[in-house]
């Protein structure tokens, strides 16, 4: 049965001495907002971090990672399911049901609209991307001593938050189900943990925040990430400057402040049916007490 309770969330992760999110078209450089100072991380990367994570549990998924036709893989997908038609196809796959589809066969072509979207991750803070040089494994030639030099660049420390939404008309078209949304949280956070390429090694989930909101309602609070701050780790009220941003290297410089957020929770507190909240230990939340007292049973913490 299809989830009927629309969802938001908020997603924050830590990345140390790595590369968030590099563009292919700029040497692999991070993705960054020159204007703000802010890393970017785009709803690509984030549906790809919970995509490998879910063919690491088994599931099917109609985007699998691998550099291969779309042809090939509808192909692969018939014969595993031994079916034909295109929708039965995408309704076997979970990234289908929650993100959509577009199908690209030329006599069954439709698309299909994800209920679950991400907005483009940012960084709490200012970041300076770094570049670092080193010597590859091998020489340029045989006949050389000499080994060819590598270049990549590494952010030193990110606090990144990322906004999604699960909107249950879509849902309808899908097929998306609850099990499908307890899938997603489990790979959102399983998936970063296990991202340990050596350009992605370093990357942490520290928060996991999902609103439930009651059958029925239509409404959103929208960007959650735009509602919480980073303030220094010895004084609530206190912010950081510009060059202080640059400087923050760990979860020890700072703390979140969600303050603003439980005051637009406390506004629709009558349409929430449920928060679930999953923290890493680490991360010292300003205002988390405030929610806590505020919804009371409303308010689940998982691990």
């Amino acid at each position: 049965m299809t989830f009927k309770q629309r969802r938001e969330y908020l997603f924050i992760y830590s990345v140390k001495d790595a590369n968030p999110n590099g563009d292919p078209l700029n040497a692999n450089h991070p993705r960054y907002d020159e204007e703000t100072g802010q890393v970017l991380v785009s709803d690509v990367r984030i549906k790809r971090t919970v995509r490998d994570q879910w063919v690491r549990d088994g599931k099917d998924v109609f985007v699998d990672g691998e550099a291969k036709t779309a042809k090939k893989r509808i192909e692969e997908l018939q014969e595993k399911f031994k079916v034909k038609e295109g929708k039965k196809i995408c309704a076997g796959c979970i990234d289908t049901r929650l993100f959509g589809v577009t199908y690209p066969v030329e006599k069954e072509s439709f698309s299909w609209i994800g209920p679950v979207q991400f907005k483009w991750g940012r960084s709490l803070h200012r970041v300076k991307p770094e570049l670092i040089q080193g010597t590859a494994a091998f020489a340029t030639k045989d006949e050389s001593d000499q080994r060819s030099f590598r270049n990549e660049y590494i952010v030193p420390f990110a606090l990144i938050a990322v906004y999604g939404i699960a909107n249950q008309n879509a849902a309808q078209t899908t097929g998306a189900t609850e099990e499908d949304l307890k899938d997603l949280k489990t790979a959102l956070w399983d998936g970063t943990i296990n991202l340990i390429t050596r350009s992605k090694v370093g990357h942490v989930p520290r928060l996991l925040l999902e609103i439930v909101y009651i059958e029925g309602y239509q409404g959103a609070i929208g960007s959650l990430d735009e509602k919480i701050c980073l303030k220094k780790s010895e004084g609530a009220i206190t912010s950081f400057s510009r060059d202080e941003e640059f400087a923050i290297r760990s979860l020890r410089d700072c703390r979140l402040d969600i303050s603003l957020l439980v005051e637009k929770i406390k506004s629709v507190k009558d349409h929430i049916a449920l928060v679930n909240l999953r923290q890493d230990v680490d991360l010292e939340i300003i205002g988390l007490a405030e929610l806590q007292q505020e919804l009371g049973d409303k308010i689940k913490k998982e691990e």
